[in-house]
């Protein structure tokens, strides 16, 4: 039987540190990231984060916060839905049309129609982010289509003259 030549190590595996044998030109080539196989080169490419709820690591590219339904369903739990939603556009109109109702009547302000649940919150500076009571009107929806229908009327007819 012959022996088969085998080099002595010279480095070690970034990943696994298993001892290997690399010609010197590739070491200095790659800083010194040396891999005994395409698995352990594939580790070591991974950009991982870790889980929110449990801390298992997780790859970071698939804009993912948690690692399973079960966490996922762990973190939703602490959110108390309801409070303090910023954006939910609706619930903050609903509120503010419920305070209205309070202060105000429930018929339209400029009408009087009786119906208060089809009632607009309509903003006199047509300021949307303007919720001070007295920039507010609550109004049916005729009355605030005529309202913009006319306002609409007026800029075209100054643009024509």
């Amino acid at each position: 039987m012959t022996e088969r030549y085998i080099r002595k190590p010279n480095t070690h595996c970034k990943v696994c540190e298993k001892q290997i044998y690399k010609r010197p030109s590739q070491i200095e080539l790659n800083n010194g990231n040396v891999f005994c196989n395409n698995s352990c080169y594939g580790i070591f490419c991974r950009n991982e984060k870790p889980c929110i709820v449990c801390g298992e690591m997780i790859l970071s590219g698939l804009h993912k916060k948690t690692c399973s339904r079960t966490c996922s369903n762990k973190n939703r739990a602490g959110i108390k839905y309801g409070i303090r939603q910023p954006n939910n556009k609706v619930r903050a109109q609903e509120i503010i049309k419920s305070r209205l109702i309070e202060i105000r009547s429930m018929k339209c302000e400029s009408c009087g129609y009786n119906k208060y649940e089809i009632l607009h919150i309509h903003h006199k500076d047509r300021n949307r982010l303007n919720n001070d009571f007295g920039n507010l009107e609550l109004i049916c929806p005729n009355c605030h289509h005529e309202k913009h229908y006319i306002e609409r009327k007026k800029l075209e007819n100054k643009t024509k003259i």
